[in-house]
């Protein structure tokens, strides 16, 4: 394979605008740079979270399914960004939302019926989680933008959809791994009534 970057800086962005895989030219505010660039923020911070899991598998050995499942959505959000880039380029599978779909499900059967809302927080770990959840959920929201001007493939949108869910059960999922307590959330008007 040749070298894909032989110069880093082209200075072509200077004036506020990048180039599209199709040749366009859109302002670096274009919905679909914002969309680009949330899905990139979005890779950033999962590979945060699987740096982390990988340092606290060796504390928490059953956190390595946890990795199993997220590290292929690096090169999946890569794909998704590159479709976002190129728009006849087409290369996310529905396989892939199937592939979380079996994950969720595997865990939802440990971990059991949620009957609170839960905060993100308990350990670094269940935080990162959420916070990449959060991510998912933005990076959602600017390709649904997108999608209103310009179409996006549906399979692009449902796999966003999809990993958000998994994060959030994987949060659940990490939590009870490592053995912490989920944090509940306490309506105001609860914890105004228990102080009475």
């Amino acid at each position: 394979m040749g070298n894909r970057l032989s110069k880093i800086y082209t200075r072509t962005g200077d004036s506020g605008e990048t180039g599209l895989g199709d040749g366009r030219r859109v302002p670096k505010d274009h919905p679909r740079v914002e969309a680009m660039g949330e899905v990139d923020t979005l890779n950033s911070q999962l590979g945060l979270l699987l740096a982390e899991l990988a340092e606290a598998q060796v504390q928490w050995p059953a956190l390595d399914e946890l990795i199993s499942v997220f590290a292929p959505c690096q090169h999946r959000l890569f794909d998704l960004g590159g479709e976002l880039a190129m728009p006849d380029y087409q290369a996310l599978q529905e396989s892939e939302i199937e592939r979380l779909e079996q994950a969720i499900d595997r865990w939802n059967e440990e971990l059991g019926p949620l009957k609170e809302f839960i905060l993100p927080g308990g350990s670094r770990l269940i935080a990162l989680a959420h916070l990449c959840r959060s991510m998912t959920r933005t990076a959602e929201r600017r390709c649904q933008l997108l999608n209103a001007s310009e179409a996006v493939r549906p399979v692009l949108l449902a796999y966003l959809n999809r990993l958000s869910d998994a994060l959030f059960v994987a949060a659940r999922l990490i939590a009870r791994r490592q053995g912490c307590g989920e944090i509940l959330w306490q309506p105001a008007a609860a914890k105004a009534q228990a102080n009475d």
